[in-house]
């Protein structure tokens, strides 16, 4: 099964996203919230976008 985002409203009404794994497991997640939806698929994108490019580095 492949991985998915699911977009969802929190307990403020506001957009959010996580990520979750093919077995279920949440992977990441917005962070934020987002007061409308289009703004919570661009956040969605914008993960889709740079992570094939971010760098791994230790903190």
């Amino acid at each position: 099964m492949a991985a998915k985002f699911e977009v969802y409203k929190d307990k403020a009404g506001e957009y959010r996203w996580r990520l979750k794994s093919g077995n279920g497991t949440q992977i990441a997640s917005s962070g934020e919230g987002y007061t409308d939806k289009a703004g919570c698929l661009n956040g969605i994108k914008a993960v889709q976008r740079d992570a094939p490019v971010a760098k791994v580095e230790e903190a």
